[in-house]
């Protein structure tokens, strides 16, 4: 503790005068105190981590909104007053999941892949920009123009694609900011575009009556961003350094000068051990521990990414907020949250919320915090993959790319996956988030916008057994593998998921606001075919005692033949029916 106490900055003491100075109406600083200085570099992994369970998790100290709620989960689970039942209601959102990676059409990752000597992403920035040491990512910023972006044309796109919020980045892993932002100089107002994208979305959003959030991947920025002080191994170029070393000073007569490279890259952490390897070894973060060497830098580092988020949550009043990550939050000392351990993501929430009462009158917003255990005021989320069982334990939604997460070519665009990955959320009692990719000039594929149109008249027709709705005694049953049930395959969607095949008697259920249960086939029945629902034979324990009253098909307004027996709900796929993707039988009962 003495050495904690002993490197305590000043970073405290310039905040709370920047803030008395600007009197009780806004808690958020005018401007960030200057980066601390660093203490001089050790050789490349040569520097082991503080261990991150004796460390203790230290309080930033931030000033914030008044109200009922403290940076603490503790006055957060206390305060709260549970998940909107908008969420539940609104079932199927769009990902804006777009930025300036999206300029070298690499996929996910571009800023960082670019300074990596065998990757795609190197290849692509070579042919399209040049060398990491001439022409590296601040200088993709600057060239990137997204002039086909129409941020409301493509929301009502989305809004009659039956999406019912937006998920709208705020900042990936590379750092720059997509707002006028107070605390990142590197943002598209200043660099690239010169346009408050996230205004443009939020005011499109506003327009359609559709919900957003804004999205916050910068926890782990500094040491996802190492590959930019490294230099090619090998060829011509090889110990030439990247551009993730230059300093402000080297920005004289530049484009760039008065920026700070620092705050873009951040700075060199490679002398810890595992940082240099896990930056040129697929995604995963280095190993978990403290940047102990570096703890003012740390705490200025945690300061700057709470306050990036409280600037959004105090000028662009979004319905949700969401933080990145592979373990319970930012900053806990391990996974993504590597590096430091504090209470930014609780003073970030406390903040917010405390706001959303002084503003709306009400807390009826929440936060997004990836693979956080069930807390009240915290929704979890996860990529790709359905969990094996209903889980109506917490709130939560399924996330996952149509291609990737950013623009590459020669995507699969297939409307039955999405649809497909929507019920396999919802049958679980979640919500799904499907991002849709757009190219750097801000516009769409054709076939993706026919996609997405394809979809929208789907969920026209069967949207009340999604809208709404709740898992019922059982999620579906089916074809079996290996003791499971068949369920789509994880991963973006693309060629695989277009390819796999179900049957009509692959079948998904969910309970309705009405109490109608309704059944999705995951594949169309052949006309007259009849399909076989065994979770409503007659004495199912998943009926507990009710009486099937009627049965219908979305959708078909013809009569429907249909018979309860003890073998199952047998029902005859009309031959005069012409649906798509998946029929859906609505089941009302009575006692």
């Amino acid at each position: 503790m003495t050495l904690r106490r002993a490197l305590i900055t000043t970073l405290a003491l310039l905040l709370a005068e920047s803030i008395l100075a600007q009197g009780q109406d806004d808690v958020l600083p005018k401007q960030l105190p200057p980066i601390p200085d660093t203490p001089a570099r050790q050789e490349v992994n040569t520097v082991r981590m503080a261990d991150p369970d004796t460390f203790m998790e230290e309080d930033l100290g931030l000033a914030i909104t008044d109200g009922p709620f403290r940076p603490s989960w503790e006055s957060i689970e206390k305060n709260y007053p549970g998940t909107p039942q908008w969420l539940r209601d609104a079932k199927f959102g769009i990902w804006v999941h777009f930025g300036p990676q999206s300029a070298g059409e690499s996929g996910d990752w571009y800023a960082r892949n670019l300074y990596k000597q065998r990757h795609r992403a190197y290849k692509n920035h070579l042919e399209r920009y040049g060398h990491p040491t001439e022409v590296g990512y601040k200088d993709v910023l600057r060239t990137w123009n997204p002039q086909w972006l129409d941020p409301e044309r493509l929301t009502a796109l989305y809004q009659k694609a039956g999406a019912r919020f937006l998920m709208l980045q705020g900042v990936h892993h590379d750092n720059y900011d997509l707002w006028n932002s107070r605390y990142q100089p590197w943002n598209s107002v200043n660099i690239g575009p010169k346009r408050d994208l996230l205004r443009e979305w939020a005011d499109a959003c506003r327009k359609h009556g559709m919900r957003y959030g804004v999205t916050f991947h910068h926890e782990y920025t500094w040491w996802w961003w190492q590959t930019a002080f490294g230099s090619d191994k090998q060829g011509d170029k090889a110990g030439q350094p990247y551009d993730g070393r230059l300093t402000m000073a080297d920005g004289k007569g530049t484009w760039w000068e008065g920026y700070d490279p620092r705050l873009l890259y951040g700075i060199d952490l490679r002398d810890y051990e595992t940082v240099e390897e896990k930056a040129h070894t697929g995604w995963s973060p280095p190993k978990a521990g403290i940047f102990w060497r570096h703890l003012d830098y740390a705490r200025w580092y945690a300061t700057q990414w709470a306050l990036r988020i409280m600037d959004v949550t105090a000028h662009y009043d979004p319905d949700f907020i969401y933080t990145d990550g592979t373990v319970e939050g930012p900053f806990t000392g391990n996974g993504t949250g590597t590096g430091f351990k504090c209470n930014a993501m609780q003073t970030v929430m406390a903040d917010y919320y405390n706001r959303c009462l002084k503003n709306r009158g009400e807390v009826n917003t929440f936060s997004i915090i990836k693979f956080r255990h069930p807390t009240n005021g915290a929704v979890n989320t996860a990529e790709f993959s359905f969990p094996d069982t209903i889980n109506a334990v917490q709130p939560w939604i399924r996330e996952a790319p149509v291609g990737d997460w950013f623009y590459a070519p020669g995507f699969t665009y297939d409307a039955a996956s999405m649809v497909r990955f929507i019920i396999e959320s919802v049958c679980r009692d979640g919500n799904a988030c499907l991002n849709i990719c757009i190219k750097p000039d801000g516009s769409i594929e054709e076939a993706c916008t026919a996609m997405l149109e394809q979809v929208g008249r789907w969920m026209s027709l069967n949207g009340e057994a999604v809208y709404g709705s709740k898992a019922w005694q059982t999620l579906g049953e089916g074809e079996m593998v290996k003791g499971k049930l068949k369920t789509l395959l994880g991963g973006g969607l693309g060629k695989r998921h277009a390819e796999f095949r179900f049957n009509a008697q692959d079948i998904r259920f969910t309970e309705g606001k009405s109490g109608a249960l309704y059944a999705f086939t995951m594949e169309v029945p052949a006309a007259g075919q009849t399909v076989a629902i065994r979770s409503m034979a007659k004495g199912s324990p998943h009926l507990r005692g009710k009486k099937l009253k009627k049965v219908s098909l979305l959708g078909y307004d013809g009569k429907l033949h249909w018979q309860q027996t003890a073998d199952g709900l047998l029902v005859t796929y009309p031959k005069d029916a012409s649906l798509s993707i998946s029929a859906v039988f609505r089941i009302d009962t009575r006692p």
